[in-house]
């Protein structure tokens, strides 16, 4: 097993620590790595893709969990999968969409692991429907503090406390997955301009209730009649009728592009180069003038409508050299009026989002640190060199905690510990739970540190 120091950050670059980083490649090394730890404690790490510090551990030891990435067992009938938590869901579309499974739930990016997935109880543009990742895991094995391997199952509180849990009780080492059949590799995709916020949620409201999948892009750089103006996106997997005569004779083909480098990346609407000199406004406003007023069934590419920023240059130079803060937060359908309040109040602080994305969510999920719940999510990039920044994201979280919502802890880098109690009501029990599976404090990240769990 190799061994190397690594200075690492999550996606929005911010926040960079130091660790010592094991890369086991087999079950076994990875129970020898977590019982030499250390006091610092250790914590998995997948492919980078947490926003925040999740999977961070400053001055003690990560688990690099890629390169266990094996694909055990496939039930083409039922679509059963059984793989290491190192396999990327990009790898498992690969395999399975050419055998009629497709991901039963999917984020904006398919490079992250099926470990990640659990840790975060990652949810999609389908969550009314299919809730979040979790709920398609039958069972996974738990590496332990004490260095044993359980077997968990849906039900109990170890699956629970796990499910959306970032890697604080252990260390997935592999999982039983459910897939959703379909018999295209394409998707049949109606896109709608909405003017304002409550325009838009109304169509959402009512699309998420017809499609699959549903979430809309929100200008938060317009103002007066205009704020909260978007763009709404559904789509359903296109049955085989629906694809052109030459496609229909290899109508699972997957097409995959290979991973960018994080460094390259600006969104193909405009030439390269040219968004540094751009304003946010601007930008949006050619985005939003791009888009469709209305249309309907049209082909995409399952890659185009579920993760744009994984097959287009990324946009971490538009975002600042000092990285950016990811923003989610969800509130019930009861307290809408707090989402339309931080819309008004981002929009007129001109604060300079290129990225929000509004999604509708069904009833929430076990996880006891899972983020869905019944209601409306708002996902944002900012600056994290934008002035003012923390005192303003405070603010938002109070609004957010007084209106029952919640922020959402994978994507997190900020918030704070007595803030979190009041959005996570089970948040004592996962804490007694960790305390008693894990009393010396084995599993640790810069995040469990900078919120008490």
């Amino acid at each position: 097993m190799s061994v190397d120091t690594v200075s690492l950050t999550g996606w929005g670059r911010t926040a960079p620590t130091t660790a010592l980083r094991f890369h086991p490649r087999s079950y076994e090394e990875a129970v020898a790595a977590v019982r030499g730890c250390g006091p610092r404690g250790s914590i998995a790490r997948g492919l980078g893709r947490s926003h925040g510090d999740a999977a961070q551990n400053a001055g003690g030891s990560v688990l690099d969990m890629t390169a266990l990435d094996r694909i055990r067992t496939i039930d083409v009938g039922t679509g059963v999968v059984v793989c290491d938590a190192g396999v990327s869901l990009h790898r498992l579309l690969e395999v399975l969409l050419p055998l009629g499974w497709f991901l039963p739930v999917t984020p904006g990016s398919r490079y992250i692991t099926v470990g990640g997935a659990i840790g975060s109880d990652v949810h999609g543009h389908n969550h009314r429907m299919a809730g979040s990742f979790s709920r398609h895991v039958t069972e996974f094995e738990l590496l332990t503090a004490d260095g044993g391997v359980r077997t968990v199952r849906p039900g109990t509180p170890l699956f629970d406390a796990t499910a959306g849990g970032l890697g604080l009780t252990g260390v997935i080492l592999s999982a039983t997955l459910r897939f959703h059949p379909v018999v295209t590799s394409l998707m049949s995709v109606d896109t709608e301009r909405a003017l304002d916020l409550d325009d838009l949620m109304t169509r959402l409201a009512t699309g998420s209730r017809r499609h699959r999948y549903a979430s809309a892009w929100v200008d938060l750089t317009a103002r007066g009649r205009s704020t909260g103006r978007g763009v709404l996106t559904q789509g359903e997997h296109a049955p085989l009728h629906m694809l052109p005569a030459h496609a229909r004779r290899t109508p699972l083909l997957f097409r995959s592009a290979p991973l960018p480098p994080a460094h390259s990346l600006v969104p193909d609407l405009v030439p390269g180069g040219l968004l540094g000199r751009m304003s946010a406004a601007a930008f949006n406003e050619l985005r939003y003038r791009r888009a469709p007023r209305s249309r309907t069934g049209e082909l995409q590419r399952i890659s185009t409508f579920f993760h744009p920023l994984d097959t287009t240059p990324h946009v971490h130079g538009i975002r600042g050299r000092s990285g950016f803060v990811h923003y989610e937060f969800a509130v019930g359908d009861r307290r809408a009026e707090t989402l339309r309040r931080i819309v008004g109040q981002v929009s007129q602080r001109r604060c300079p989002s290129f990225l929000a994305v509004l999604k509708r969510f069904g009833p929430g999920d076990p996880g006891w640190l899972s983020f869905p719940e019944p209601g409306w999510s708002l996902a944002l990039d900012l600056p994290a060199a934008l002035p003012g920044l923390a005192r303003f994201l405070d603010r938002l979280d109070g609004e957010v905690a007084a209106a029952g919502g919640r922020v959402c802890l994978t994507a997190d880098s900020r918030l704070r510990p007595d803030t979190l109690a009041a959005m996570y009501p089970r948040l004592d029990a996962f804490r007694q739970l960790r305390a008693e599976l894990d009393p010396n404090g084995a599993f640790r990240s810069d995040l469990s540190r900078r919120l008490s769990l």
